[in-house]
C-alpha cells in the first residue's frame, strides 16, 4: 500500500427498533441508506482500501463488530450512525472501547442525527474525533487524506489536530476543547461522484436502492432533508444518462431488475423536473426494469405518469400529510387538498395506487382538522386497506432537531426533551380531547403493526384466508375511530381509565380477528409497513 492511502472501515451500527415506535417513520429519511455506499466509492477512487461493515442488515452483534474492527485494523474508522429511537450510550461505549484498545487511530461519524447532534455526540463520546456534516464524500476525502499525513508522521497516532479551516464540513474539537465546525459547499454536479458501493446485504434486499437526486425545492415544517444539507440547500439531480448508467452496471452485475428511487423528491421543480422524469423514463422503457419512486403531489402529471409506468414504475410514496387546507399551510407543505385528489385519481388512473404519508395528529390540531382528515381518507378510499388504514388513522407529528417545527416549538417553550437525548422532541397536543384520540389509536394501530410484522415483512407465510380477516380487521379499525370520534364530539372526555379499557377490548378482538402470532413475532425484528422504513440504514 502506498503511504498515501489508508484502511479504512465503514461501519453500520447495530440498531433495534422498540415495538412502540414501530410505527413511527421520519427517523432517518430513506435517502441515508446509501451514504456508506458513496463515501466508500469516493473513497476507493482515491486509492484507499476500503470495507464496509454491516452491523445492522447482517444482525451483528457489538462482539462481532468487534472482531470485525479487530481483525481489519483501520487507520480511520468511519460510523454511520442512525437515531433509532434512544440514547446510543452503547454505540458510545463500544466507540470508547475501541479507542481504547488502539483498534481504530481516527474516529469520524457522519449522517443524518450526527449532523444535526454534532455538539451532543462530540461532547457525550471523547473517542470521536470529528463529526462530517451534510454530504459526507469529499470531507471525507479530505479527512482521509489528512489523516494520512497523520499515520505517516506519527506512526498511526491520532494526536495531531485537524484543523477545521481546512476541512471545510467538519466539527471538531479545537486545541482548548471547544468545539468548532463551518459547513461545506453543496456538490454542483452529482454525475461526478463515482457509484456507490453496495454490500452483499444490501443486494438481498428486494429492491436495489438508488439515489437520483438530492435534496428539496420544498419547505415542510416537519423535515430536515434541507437542513442536513445546510444553508442555501435545494434540490439537485444527476443527469438521466447518469443514472441509467448506474443501473446497466447493476444489470450486469447481478441481474437484478427491481429498483427503488430513495430521492425524497424525485421530480424535482417545475417543466425542467418534468421535461428530465420524461428522459429518464425514455431511458429506462428498453430496460425491462420495475421500480419505486417518492414524491410531492404537486408534481404528479398525468403525461409524465404515463410514461414513468410505461418505463416500470410500480410503486409510489406521495406526502399527502393533511386533508385539510388550513393544516397544510401550518405544514408548510405549499401543496392544497385538490392537489392531494388530483394526485391519487392520476396515479389510479394508471394503476398505481400509491403509500401516502400522513399526519393525523399534530401538536395544534382541532377536532374539526381529526374530522376533516377523517372524511379526507374515506372520501378518496385510503381506509380500504389494513397497512395503510393502520398508518394513516395514527400518525403524529414526530420533532427531530434541525426541523423547522422543533425549533419553533422551542421558541415557544413548548418542546420537552429528555436532558441525556435531546435529538428528538416532544410536546403535548393542545386539545385533550384530540390527545386522548391520538393516545388510543397509537397504542392500537402500534400493536397491529407488532402482531402482523412476521406475516407482513415475510418472515412467515400467510395463511388461507388472511385477506378476509385483513377486510374484518381494517373495518373494525375504521369504526372504533369513527365510534371514538364521535363520542369526543358530542362532548365527553376520555379518561385514562376508559383509554385502557377502550385499547383492551380492541386489542382482545383484532387478536381474534388476525392470523398473527405475538409470541413467533417478538423473535424478529419490527419495522413499519411504510415504504420509508424499508431500510433504516
Amino acid at each position: 500500500m502506498k503511504d498515501s492511502t489508508l484502511k479504512i472501515l465503514l461501519v453500520e451500527h447495530p440498531r433495534t427498533v422498540s415495538a412502540e415506535r414501530c410505527n413511527d417513520i421520519a427517523n432517518t429519511p430513506l435517502s441515508s441508506c446509501l451514504h456508506s455506499g458513496y463515501v466508500a466509492g469516493m473513497l476507493q477512487s482515491k486509492g484507499h482500501e476500503v470495507e464496509i461493515v454491516e452491523g445492522f442488515l447482517d444482525r451483528l452483534s457489538y462482539r462481532e463488530l468487534d472482531n470485525r474492527i479487530s481483525a481489519f485494523k483501520p487507520d480511520l474508522l468511519g460510523v454511520h450512525m442512525v437515531y433509532h429511537w434512544q440514547n446510543d450510550s452503547a454505540l458510545f461505549a463500544f466507540l470508547e472501547q475501541v479507542k481504547a484498545k488502539k483498534c481504530a487511530s481516527y474516529i469520524t461519524v457522519y449522517g443524518f442525527y450526527p449532523t444535526m447532534a454534532a455538539e451532543d455526540i462530540l461532547g457525550k463520546c471523547q473517542a470521536v474525533d470529528s463529526v462530517i456534516l451534510g454530504e459526507p464524500e469529499f470531507t471525507f476525502a479530505e479527512l482521509a487524506a489528512a489523516v494520512s499525513g497523520g499515520v505517516n508522521q506519527a506512526e498511526k497516532s491520532s494526536d495531531a489536530l485537524i484543523n477545521p479551516e481546512r476541512i471545510p464540513g467538519l466539527a471538531l474539537r479545537d486545541e482548548s476543547g471547544k468545539i468548532v465546525s463551518r459547513r461545506r459547499e453543496l456538490a454542483e454536479n452529482l454525475d461526478e461522484f463515482p457509484f456507490p458501493v453496495r454490500t452483499e446485504a444490501m443486494l438481498r434486499m428486494a429492491e436495489v436502492n438508488l439515489l437520483g437526486s438530492r435534496g428539496c425545492y420544498g419547505g415542510c415544517t416537519f423535515c430536515y432533508i434541507n437542513p442536513f444539507y445546510g444553508q442555501g440547500s435545494r434540490w439537485r439531480a444527476r443527469s438521466p444518462e447518469n443514472i441509467v448508467a448506474e443501473i446497466d452496471s447493476i444489470i450486469a452485475a447481478t441481474g437484478k431488475r427491481d429498483f427503488y428511487f430513495t430521492d425524497p423528491n424525485f421530480f424535482g421543480p417545475g417543466p425542467r423536473g418534468q421535461e428530465r422524469a420524461l428522459r429518464l423514463a425514455s431511458l429506462l422503457k428498453s430496460r425491462n426494469i420495475r421500480f419505486g419512486i417518492e414524491a410531492r403531489v404537486n408534481d404528479i402529471h398525468e403525461e409524465t405518469v404515463a410514461a414513468l409506468v410505461e418505463a416500470g414504475l410500480r410503486d409510489i410514496l406521495i406526502g399527502l400529510e393533511s386533508g385539510r387546507d388550513e393544516s397544510l399551510q401550518r405544514l408548510n407543505k405549499m401543496t392544497t387538498v385538490a392537489q392531494n385528489e388530483r394526485a391519487i385519481q392520476i396515479l389510479r388512473r394508471h394503476g398505481i395506487e400509491p403509500n401516502v404519508g400522513f399526519i393525523m395528529f399534530e401538536p395544534d390540531s382541532s377536532l374539526d382538522d381529526v374530522r376533516t382528515n377523517y372524511e379526507f381518507l374515506k372520501r378518496n378510499e385510503l381506509l380500504k386497506n389494513l397497512t395503510i388504514t393502520a398508518n394513516v388513522l395514527y400518525h403524529d407529528q414526530i420533532l427531530l432537531k434541525g426541523t423547522p417545527a422543533y425549533q419553533k416549538l422551542k421558541e415557544e417553550g413548548r418542546l420537552q426533551t429528555d436532558p441525556s437525548l435531546s435529538y428528538e422532541g416532544t410536546t403535548s397536543i393542545a386539545d385533550p380531547k384530540v390527545a386522548a384520540l391520538a393516545k388510543m389509536m397509537r397504542e392500537i394501530t402500534n400493536f397491529i403493526f407488532e402482531y402482523m410484522d412476521g406475516i407482513w415483512s415475510g418472515k412467515l407465510l400467510e395463511p388461507i384466508g388472511a385477506r378476509e380477516k385483513y377486510e374484518e380487521a381494517n373495518s373494525f379499525l375504521v369504526e372504533t375511530f369513527e365510534s371514538s370520534l364521535k363520542t369526543l364530539e358530542a362532548g365527553d372526555l376520555l379518561t385514562d381509565q376508559q383509554i385502557d379499557l377502550l385499547v383492551k377490548e380492541a386489542i382482545t378482538k383484532i387478536r381474534e380477528m388476525l392470523p398473527g402470532s405475538l409470541e413467533i413475532h417478538k423473535k424478529f425484528t419490527i419495522y413499519s409497513s411504510h415504504s420509508r422504513m424499508r431500510l433504516l440504514n
